[in-house]
C-alpha cells in the first residue's frame, strides 16, 4: 500500500552492511526534531504536567540549560544519562537536555528493584542517575564505582543532589551528531535471565516518530495523552518524541487509572493516545463512560497485544468519531513497524496493520529461508528505524540481527493485501497488560530460594490482561508458602513479574528426553483450571 501523505523514501547504506530504506528527507538527530519544532511552534503547548504547561521555546531553554549543566560537571558526549522517573515534565527535560548533550540516555522501570537496577546501572556505565527522590532506598549500595553523579526529584534524597542544582545558565557547547550514533538504551527483559540494551539511534528514533506522524496523519493541532511509561517506547517515543515532531501538545498522566485517565481526557480534549487493550478495557468499565466528554479523540492506537472484538465494536458505539488502529513492534524496532491505517481499524481488527514506509518484513523459516504469502514463519523486520544492535553484547547482537533483519521470534503471516498478522511467539513470553515478562528472568529468581527445588512459569490466560504470571513450584521445603515466593520475588522483581498465582506440586515437573520442561503440559493445566494451591493476588497492576 503506499501509504498517503508520507514522506519520500529511498535505500541508503547504515551500520556497515545493512541497506535499508529510510525517509529521504528527515532530521539529522532527535535535538534537530526540537529544534525545528522551536522555529515553527515555539509558543505552542509543549507539555501539560498537572498544573505546569510549557511551550515548545521553554523546553528548548530548559533542555539546554540542562545541556550546560552536565557538560560543566564533565560529562561527555556519550556518557549514559539514566532516568529513574515517573512520568513528568522533568522526563523530558532530561531526554532532550541530555541528548543536546551528546550523551547516552537509559531511562529505567520505576517499578524495577535494587538488583535489576544494579545490572542494568553496571551494564550500562551510568555516569548520572536522576531518580525519583522517593526511590532512593531501591538504589545500588556499591558495584557500580562509575556513577558520579546523582540527582533526586521530587524532594531530598541522602547521596544526592537536587534536581535544581544541574541546571546551569549559558548555552550548550555544539555537539557534532552522527545519525548513526546511539541516542537510547532501552533494556528488555532477555530470555536467559538477564535484560538486553536494545541500542536505539538517532535515526532509528527521528523515523519511528515519523512513520507515527505520517501513518496517523498528526500535527500541530494533536493533543497526545502519555498514559503508558515514558521509560517503554511506546511512551518515549509513540507519544513524546513524535508529538515534538508534530508539534503537537504532550498530555502527561503521572500513573494509570480509567477515572484519571478519562478525566483528563476531557479536560484536555485529548485527540490521540496509544496504550494497550487492557487500559481501553478498563476505561469501558467505567459507570459513567458517558459522562465524559472523548469528541476530541480520533486516533486510538494499541499494541502489545490483540484487542477483543467485543471491545472494538463497544468503542465504535460509544465513541463514533474514534479510530481504534492496531500497531505492532518492539524496542528493538524502536517502536511502529506495523500501523492500522486510520479508518481500517474494524476491518482488519484481525491483523496488525500494513508495514510501516521505511520497514521490510519477511516470514522466515527455521532455516532462514523465506515463505511464501499466506504461510506462517517468524517474523523479520528490517528498515532504518531497527535497533543497530545490543549494548556491549555482541553475541545477542549477532543471533538477533542478520543484515539489518532483526529476527522477532514472533509466529505471523503476511495477507495477500500485505495486513501482517501475528499467531504466536516462538520466545518464552508472557504478555501481561502489555508488558514483557520473561519466564526465564522470573525462573532465575525463583531458583535461588533456598526452599525451591523447581519451578517453571507460564502465563494464566487473562480477559483484562492477556495474561497473568503463574509459577509451578517443587518445594525443598513443604513450609513454604505462596506468600514467601511473592515476598522474595517482589524484593527482587519489577511487581508485574511477580507470580500472580503459585502452584505447588509434589512431583517433579514433566520433561522431554532432553530435560526440558514441557510447559505446553502446564499450560493444559492452567487452561482446565487444575492448578491446586492457586492464589491470585488481590488487584491487578498495570
Amino acid at each position: 500500500m503506499n501509504w498517503k501523505n508520507a514522506p519520500a523514501t529511498r535505500y541508503e547504506g547504515h551500520h556497515g552492511d545493512r541497506v535499508v530504506l529510510c525517509f529521504a528527507d528527515r532530521p539529522a538527530n532527535v535535538d534537530q526534531i526540537l529544534r525545528d519544532t522551536v522555529a515553527k511552534h515555539g509558543g505552542r503547548d509543549a507539555l501539560i504536567d498537572g498544573d505546569r504547561r510549557y511551550t515548545f521555546s521553554e523546553l528548548d531553554k530548559i533542555a539546554g540549560s540542562i545541556a550546560a549543566g552536565l557538560a560543566a560537571r564533565g560529562v561527555a558526549p556519550g556518557d549514559r544519562v539514566a532516568l529513574l522517573l515517573n512520568n513528568k515534565a522533568e522526563f523530558a527535560f532530561m531526554l532532550f537536555g541530555a541528548l543536546r548533550a551528546g550523551c547516552v540516555v537509559v531511562p529505567l522501570n520505576t517499578r524495577e528493584q535494587k538488583p535489576e537496577l544494579e545490572f542494568v546501572l553496571g551494564n550500562c556505565g551510568a555516569k548520572v542517575l536522576v531518580h525519583e527522590a522517593d526511590l532512593a532506598d531501591r538504589l545500588p549500595d556499591a558495584n557500580v564505582p562509575q556513577l558520579k553523579f546523582k540527582f533526586a526529584v521530587g524532594g531530598d534524597a541522602k547521596g544526592s543532589e537536587p534536581f535544581s542544582a544541574l541546571a546551569t545558565d549559558g548555552a550548550a557547547s555544539k555537539v557534532d551528531f552522527d545519525q548513526e550514533a546511539t541516542a537510547v538504551i532501552l533494556y528488555t527483559s532477555g530470555t536467559t535471565g538477564k535484560p538486553k540494551g536494545a541500542m536505539l539511534t538517532h535515526m532509528s528514533m527521528v523515523m519511528s516518530a515519523m512513520h507515527y506522524e505520517s501513518c496517523w496523519q498528526l500535527t500541530k493541532d494533536d493533543r497526545a495523552l502519555m498514559a503508558v511509561p515514558a521509560t517503554h517506547v511506546t511512551g518515549l517515543v509513540a507519544i513524546l518524541l513524535t508529538m515534538v515532531r508534530a508539534g503537537g501538545a504532550t498530555i502527561i498522566l503521572g500513573a494509570f487509572k480509567a477515572a484519571d485517565f478519562l478525566a483528563l481526557a476531557t479536560k484536555e480534549r485529548m485527540t490521540y493516545t496509544l496504550m494497550v487493550p487492557a487500559m481501553y478495557h478498563l476505561c469501558l468499565l467505567q459507570t459513567k463512560l458517558d459522562g465524559y466528554d472523548l469528541s476530541a479523540w480520533r486516533v486510538g492506537g494499541y499494541g502489545g497485544s490483540p484487542m477483543p472484538s467485543a471491545t472494538i465494536e463497544t468503542l465504535a458505539k460509544m465513541l463514533p468519531n474514534l479510530n481504534p488502529c492496531n500497531c505492532y513492534g518492539s524496542t528493538e524496532t524502536t517502536s511502529p513497524s506495523t500501523i492500522v491505517p486510520l479508518g481500517d481499524g474494524t476491518a482488519h481488527a484481525h491483523t496488525v496493520g500494513l508495514p510501516v514506509p521505511c520497514c521490510e518484513i519477511r516470514i522466515m523459516d527455521d532455516d532462514g529461508r523465506e515463505m511464501a504469502q499466506g504461510e506462517t514463519g517468524e517474523v523479520w523486520i528490517k528498515g532504518g528505524h531497527v535497533a543497530k544492535g545490543y549494548w556491549d553484547n555482541p553475541d545477542a547482537t549477532r543471533a538477533n540481527f542478520i543484515s539489518g533483519f532483526w529476527k522477532s521470534g514472533d509466529i505471523g503471516a503476511l495477507t495477500k493485501d500485505g495486513y501482517l498478522q501475528i499467531f504466536d511467539r516462538k520466545k518464552d513470553m508472557i504478555n501481561r497488560g502489555g508488558f514483557k515478562v520473561y519466564s526465564a528472568e522470573v525462573e532465575d529468581v525463583l531458583a535461588y530460594h533456598p526452599k525451591v527445588g523447581e519451578a517453571a512459569v507460564v502465563g494464566d490466560p487473562d480477559p483484562v490482561l492477556s495474561e497473568r504470571v503463574h509459577a509451578y513450584i517443587l518445594p525443598k521445603d513443604k513450609s513454604v508458602t505462596v506468600e514467601d515466593i511473592k515476598a522474595y520475588c517482589a524484593a527482587r522483581l519489577s511487581d508485574y513479574k511477580v507470580p500472580d498465582f503459585v502452584t505447588f506440586v509434589d512431583q517433579p515437573l514433566p520433561r522431554n528426553a532432553n530435560g526440558k520442561v514441557l510447559k505446553r503440559a502446564l499450560k493444559r493445566d492452567v487452561v482446565a483450571g487444575e492448578g491446586g494451591g492457586m492464589a491470585q493476588s488481590p488487584k491487578s497492576v498495570l
